[in-house]
C-alpha cells in the first residue's frame, strides 16, 4: 500500500458491503455500536458523519464504515501479510487485535508502543514493516509517528474525535466501546480473508463478533 493507492477510497461501492458483512444483519450490525461517534467533530472526519444525535452524539456513515473497511482489506490482502503490524494500547484493543492478527498471520502489538520498535534496527523486538494498523491514532499515536519516519504507510480506526495526521487510509468508527472496536475488526479479518480468497464472500466465518471481545474480568468479591 502506498499513498496514491488511497485513490481507492473514490470507488466505495455498495457492492463491498457484501464481501464485509455478508451474513450479518444490518439490525447486528447497528446495535454493536459501530456507527456512535463522540460529542466532539474535527474537520478531518466532518465528511464521515451523516448526523447528529439530539443528545449531541455524532453518528458515523455506515456506509462509510463498511466501504472503507473493504478499501483496507484490499490493500492488507495485497501485502505481505507477515510484515503488516496491528497496534492498540487501549485495553479494549488488546483481544480484537490479537484474533485479528491469528486468523491473518499479522504481527500483534498490544500495550505499550515501545520506542525504537519500528525505527532503531539495534533493539531487540526491532520490526521493519510494509504497513501498520492502529486501533486509536490518540492513543497510539507513537506507532504512527514512527511509522511515518520509515515512510511506512498507516491504516487507523479513528472516530469523530480524531485528527487524521500521517494516516493514509482512515476507517470511520467506534474505537471506544467495547463491542464497536471488536466489530471493526472482526469486518476487517473477514474482508482479508474474502479478498486473499481463504474465504467465499457467502461462506461464514468460524469466530463471531464475541470472540473478537475483550471480556472484562470482575475483581473478585472480598
Amino acid at each position: 500500500m502506498s499513498r496514491r493507492k488511497t485513490d481507492e477510497e473514490k470507488d466505495e461501492s455498495g457492492s463491498s458491503e457484501k464481501v464485509v458483512v455478508a451474513q450479518l444483519s444490518e439490525k447486528t450490525l447497528l446495535a454493536t455500536g459501530i456507527r456512535v461517534g463522540t460529542l466532539v467533530r474535527t474537520k478531518d472526519m466532518e465528511k464521515f458523519i451523516s448526523r447528529t444525535r439530539p443528545d449531541g452524539l455524532r453518528i458515523i456513515d455506515l456506509e462509510k464504515i463498511l466501504s472503507r473497511i473493504d478499501v483496507a482489506a484490499k490493500s492488507i490482502a495485497r501485502s505481505d501479510i507477515k510484515r503488516i503490524v496491528v497496534c492498540s494500547a487501549k485495553e479494549y484493543g488488546k483481544t480484537p487485535v490479537e484474533m485479528f492478527c491469528s486468523l491473518t498471520g499479522a504481527i500483534p502489538i498490544t500495550g505499550r508502543f515501545m520506542p525504537g520498535t519500528f525505527t532503531n534496527p539495534l533493539y531487540p523486538e526491532h520490526i521493519d514493516p510494509e504497513l501498520v494498523i492502529v486501533a486509536d491514532p490518540m492513543i497510539d499515536a507513537r506507532a504512527i509517528e514512527e511509522a511515518s519516519k520509515i515512510g511506512v504507510p498507516v491504516i487507523a480506526i479513528c472516530d469523530t474525535d480524531n485528527v487524521t495526521s500521517n494516516i493514509d487510509l482512515v476507517i470511520p468508527g467506534n474505537n471506544r466501546g467495547r463491542r464497536a472496536l471488536a466489530t471493526i475488526f472482526w469486518l476487517l479479518a473477514r474482508a482479508v480473508l474474502v479478498h486473499s480468497g481463504a474465504l467465499t464472500p457467502d461462506q461464514p466465518m468460524k469466530h463471531s463478533i464475541e470472540d473478537f471481545e475483550t471480556k472484562i474480568v470482575e475483581e473478585s468479591a472480598k
